[in-house]
């Protein structure tokens, strides 16, 4: 049923989701390639890359990136599922006070959330904790 959600659904999806930031973070490639798709076709975009398609490529570009990984965090995150199609988008802390807006679609395999896409780039917008920090620090 299109927009059906509950909220195991949800919840399975946003603890993917933070798998995902967690193990990117970390600098995990092992555990970064069983996070994504594997029956599913896959596809990435880095901010300022071109669009990478099939999982040799984005798992090359991983690789690449996990060497010396942003210590990346997830926050506001909002995820929607229908039926074994999900997806979260999200701000992506990769610097202090640095914030990228990112889509991470997952796609349900064996019974798990694997991340089929995943885009970020470049938001003016902010996370609304970092918005209520710096009013803290100006007032």
């Amino acid at each position: 049923m299109i927009g059906h959600m509950n909220d195991k659904d949800r919840a399975e999806l946003l603890f993917a989701n933070d798998a995902f930031y967690l193990t990117f973070a970390e600098g995990d490639f092992a555990t970064m390639e069983t996070l994504w798709a594997d029956t599913f076709p896959v596809s990435c975009i880095h901010p300022g890359w071109e669009p990478l398609f099939g999982r040799d490529a984005v798992m090359t570009s991983w690789e690449s990136i996990l060497e010396n990984p942003p210590q990346a965090k997830a926050s506001n995150s909002e995820a929607f599922v229908s039926g074994d199609l999900g997806y979260v988008v999200c701000f992506e802390q990769v610097s202090e006070g640095h914030f990228l807006l990112a889509t991470n679609i997952f796609v349900r395999e064996d019974g798990r959330w694997k991340m089929s896409h995943h885009q970020a780039g470049m938001t003016r917008a902010r996370p609304l904790e970092d918005i209520r920090a710096r009013e803290a620090k100006v007032n």
